[in-house]
């Protein structure tokens, strides 16, 4: 029956969301952490996607944190969600250093042709296995980027569509915290994807050699 199809399909896009959702968390605070913007004793080690990763044990990063990806979420089921970017910038200065952007292309599953039934769900051992590799190179970041050798803060930004629901008071417009052209190099990241979304990764980092 239709409502059975409907509400298998919203299940299979509510765990795509869940999955976008915690790879940003295992993300941002792999960033925070293996950039040195908050000190390494301030996380804890757990084990994810067959890897020992760090998650901050600072209480008032942590709820910010979880503030963030509520709504994040909510954006990702509503398909109004194109761009995470968690930019690096100078506490004294204010000068973006380092700009780690994620592109979240939120598709729908097609029938195949005929009629037929939708595609198999990606198997989650292999979209695992790609979460895993974008996490390896955020942690091996500290072989090809910059020292960040200054006190330096963060912030977050989403890019989402004209229509999405932004709570009144908690995101506001902002400075894209670009890196001006000459002064920037970038390195592409490797890219995941489910059977809703697909998240393609980049860093951009200020480079004055």
């Amino acid at each position: 029956m239709p409502v059975a199809q409907k509400t298998k399909a919203n299940i299979t896009l509510k765990g795509s969301t869940e999955v976008v959702t915690e790879f940003f968390k295992y993300a941002v605070n792999s960033i925070l952490f293996n950039r040195g913007v908050y000190p390494a004793d301030d996380f804890n080690m757990v084990k994810k996607y067959g890897l020992v990763v760090l998650v901050t044990s600072d209480e008032a990063l942590s709820a910010y944190l979880e503030k963030i990806l509520t709504q994040v979420r909510e954006w990702l089921v509503k398909g109004s969600i194109a761009r995470i970017v968690l930019a690096i910038v100078s506490k004294e200065s204010r000068v973006t250093l380092e700009r780690w952007q994620f592109d979240v292309d939120v598709t729908k599953p097609s029938a195949t042709e005929g009629g037929g039934s939708a595609p198999p769900a990606k198997p989650e051992s292999e979209i695992n296995a790609e979460i895993r590799a974008i996490i390896k190179q955020i942690v091996s970041s500290v072989t090809y980027l910059p020292t960040l050798s200054e006190p330096c803060a963060f912030n977050i930004l989403a890019y989402t569509s004209a229509d999405a629901e932004v709570p009144e008071g908690e995101w506001l417009d902002t400075d894209p915290h670009a890196i001006e052209a000459g002064k920037a190099e970038a390195v592409k990241l490797r890219s995941f994807s489910t059977n809703h979304h697909k998240v393609e990764a980049m860093v951009a980092y200020r480079y004055e050699g």
